[in-house]
Order: structure tokens, then sequence, then C-alpha cells
């Protein structure tokens, strides 16, 4: 759903009274509701139970197991929640993937294997001297590091300590003989950016790698195995296409569609544009299209980015080249 018809904003505030969550819609279908994540979110609203765990890290604390947290909290409640005999709808936070990057060992080295700390690397001084965010960097990253490619490696090594972690839920599913009847979900809020147009290790931007993220549903019985659905989807689709699975009928008229006719086989017209927005670190919005990308900031940034860019994402798919004034075709059809 879009912002304007739920009026929620970052992780504050409330949705408005007339929307309903998942959470909400599902509690009323008899569903027994938890979500392991963090206190305070809009999105809570609906959950029966509502568990934290510690999901952050800095450097003078030690390496971050967020994952092994998280399942800490996750698996005994995964547990209750099927010896309740109930159906059950368990939402996971998981925060791995998200600054500050500090997976466990051997995962810290699994990417990586230069020197960080080499003089003659001068790759994160632009990182150091980017001052909104340099105390931040510099609470979490090795003091003295030089290597870009090391953080990155972090990163993905964030994303191989998740995955083995989440396997333990995938096992504690099976071992409860829940596999054939339990569907699914893994997502993302938001994609990041590592070293891209200057902004670094967070999430800023209506840039490509902010914008892009995982969508897969798993149901054995249910939603064909292997299957990739053609074209694009928005997060917008996940509540709609999981009622659909379910077979829960709300009346709601949802913003998105289901994805599943399209897993059973039915021919979907794909989404081809759509309006993008962001108001974290960047207050702006745009539209995006197979081809173009237009964004439009609603005051100045941090990052001192242009008010108007435009990118031919099928020329230029690392939007390096900002066309805003150049290409005429372009901006009239954006």
């Amino acid at each position: 759903m879009f912002r304007d018809q739920h009026s929620g904003l970052r992780h504050k505030g409330s949705y408005a009274p007339g929307v309903a969550t998942l959470a909400e819609i599902l509690k009323k279908e008899g569903y027994k509701t938890s979500c392991v994540g963090f206190e305070g979110n809009p999105a809570s609203r609906g959950f029966d139970k509502y568990l934290n765990f510690d999901g952050w890290g800095s450097w003078e604390q030690g390496r971050s197991h967020k994952a092994e947290n998280l399942n800490a909290v996750a698996i005994p409640e995964l547990q209750a929640l099927a010896k309740s005999g109930k159906p059950f709808f368990l939402f996971l936070r998981h925060m791995d993937p998200h600054s500050p990057y500090l997976p466990p060992a051997p995962f810290e080295r699994a990417f990586y294997g230069g020197n960080e700390f080499d003089p003659k690397n001068k790759s994160m001084d632009p990182v150091f001297k980017f001052k909104p965010f340099c105390d931040f960097f510099a609470c979490w990253m090795p003091p003295g590091v030089t290597d870009k490619d090391y953080i990155i490696a972090q990163y993905d090594g964030e994303i191989a300590y998740m995955d083995a972690c989440i396997q333990n839920i995938f096992s504690t599913i099976s071992a409860l003989g829940l596999d054939e009847d339990t569907l699914v979900v893994l997502d993302s809020d938001h994609g990041e950016t590592l070293y891209d147009h200057d902004c670094y290790f967070d999430h800023h931007g209506l840039y490509e790698p902010t914008l892009k993220v995982p969508l897969v549903f798993r149901f054995p019985g249910r939603v064909p195995e292997g299957l990739r659905l053609p074209g694009y989807a928005t997060l917008k689709s996940v509540t709609p296409t999981i009622l659909d699975i379910l077979g829960v009928k709300t009346g709601i008229k949802f913003d998105g569609k289901s994805l599943f006719p399209e897993m059973k086989g039915k021919r979907r017209v794909p989404e081809t544009e759509f309006y993008i927005t962001e108001c974290t670190w960047m207050r702006k919005h745009g539209w995006r299209t197979p081809q173009w990308k237009l964004i439009h900031a609603l005051e100045p940034d941090f990052h001192f980015k242009p008010e108007v860019e435009l990118y031919n994402l099928i020329d230029d798919p690392e939007e390096q080249h900002n066309l805003a004034g150049k290409e005429k075709k372009g901006g009239r059809h954006a």
C-alpha cells in the first residue's frame, strides 16, 4: 500500500485507523500472530506478541551474532505456536544485511583475502571524510581500515551468516512436521548502497541498489518450486499474494495485485513503470520505467545531489550519467 493511503512514515508514527495490517487481517481469521523485531514500529499493530532481540552492534562490543540472537527468540516462539494447534503468522525482522556489518567468524573473512590495513589503499578516505556519517562508521569499522572491499566483504559475510541461520529456521519447521503446511516469504524493505553514488554502506537515495530487493515464496505443493516470474513486482503485492495463497478473502481493495495467479500459470501483464519515493536520508520522489528513471528532490540533501536526475537505464544501468536537461525524449517520457 502506498504511503499516502496508510500515513506511516519511517519507523515512527502510526498507520491510519482504517488501514488493516497483515497481522490484523490474519488475526481476524483466527491466526495467532507474533513478531520478532523491535518495539515501537508502526507495523507492530495487530501482533499478539512483539519480541525483541539484540540486532545491533559496534566494534567495541565485538562481532555481532544478530541472526543467532534472533533465532534464540524465534525458534522457541515457532515451537510454541506450532504446539498451539492453531494457524499462525510469525514475522522475523532480520537485521544482518544492515549496517553495522559485523559478521562473526568465519564469515568475516569468507569473501576477503587481502590486507584491509594496506596504507597504499586510499579507497576508504572519502568514507571517513563524509561528515554526516563519519562518527557512525568509526563506531563499527576496524580502526585504521583502508580498503573499501573489506567492508563490502563484511556485508557479503552478513548475508552468508544470515543464510546459515535461516537454515535453522527451516530445520525447525521440518522437525515440527510443518513443511507441507507452511508458507515462507522472504523479502526486504530496501537494498543497500555499498560504495555507489558516493553513498557509503547504508541505504540512501532512489538508485537501483536500494530499490531492488529479493522476493521469494516457498510453499511445497502450492507454489511451484524453482519458478521465476518475469518482469517486475513491488512490495505492495506481498500482502495480497500471501492472502491469495492462504485462501483468505477480505474484500479489501489493495494497491498491489496478487502474484499467485501467475505462479499457477496465468499470464500477467507486469508493471512496467512505477512511482518511487524516499523520506529518510534523502527526501525525494520519482518515476521508473524499463528505460528511464526520473528523480526529483523535494529538498536539498547532505550528499549534494542535483535537484533533478534522469537516467537511461538501458544505456547506463549503473546510473552514472545524469541526463536531466540534456535528454528531451527521456524527459518528456518521464
